[in-house]
């Protein structure tokens, strides 16, 4: 099955496990916070590569039209896939009425606005920096409970690896492929 496929598979799944209610195989036709947000991680990860593979592999190694930069308005450029996803999940928070929130977060940002600005995020990032595996926790933030669940962000090609090694505002130099960079955090709300 071909990548783009498999993203469509993923996210149709997705809408029919949450326009149906069903989930887990337990019958009661409920996901857990947990399932919500591993199946919520699987779409955003598909969507993600999707965007790096056809789109900024293929338009900026393999057919050599456009590049993708961390400017690319000013650049008339394409946004770095990092960029996609931040701009992705800030259309999410723009919905009040949204469940759930995402955000790329690392303990080393490049960007101070994507460091832990929780002590669950800096757990969180801490935990799966050091392990490479998923971290969950409840949390409460501005008097409301939510699920949080952290998922390493590994520097998967060399261009992700060089990007932030070679970056002015780096605090980290010294990544290598496979390395976690970050952790994308995805946070469920508890209290409706």
């Amino acid at each position: 099955m071909k990548r783009i496929e498999k993203v469509a598979c993923v996210s149709l799944g997705l809408f029919v496990l949450a326009s149906s209610g069903c989930g887990g195989g337990r019958g009661d036709g409920k996901l857990t916070p947990q399932e919500m947000t591993d199946t919520l991680f699987a779409v955003i990860s598909a969507n993600r590569e999707a965007y790096a593979s056809a789109v900024v592999d293929r338009l900026q190694y393999q057919e050599q039209l456009i590049e993708a930069k961390e400017h690319f308005r000013e650049d008339k450029a394409l946004p770095l896939p990092a960029q996609m996803l931040r701009m992705s999940a800030e259309t999410i928070s723009q919905n009040k009425d949204a469940l759930f929130s995402y955000a790329l977060l690392s303990p080393w940002p490049i960007n101070k606005q994507n460091g832990p600005r929780t002590e669950s995020e800096t757990v969180g990032l801490r935990i799966v920096a050091e392990t490479g595996k998923s971290h969950y926790a409840d949390e409460t933030i501005g008097g409301k409970k939510y699920f949080s669940a952290y998922y390493p962000d590994k520097g998967v090609v060399e261009a992700c690896v060089k990007c932030h090694n070679d970056h002015p505002d780096s605090r980290r130099k010294d990544f290598r492929v496979g390395d976690v960079l970050g952790g994308i955090v995805i946070r469920v709300r508890l209290d409706e």
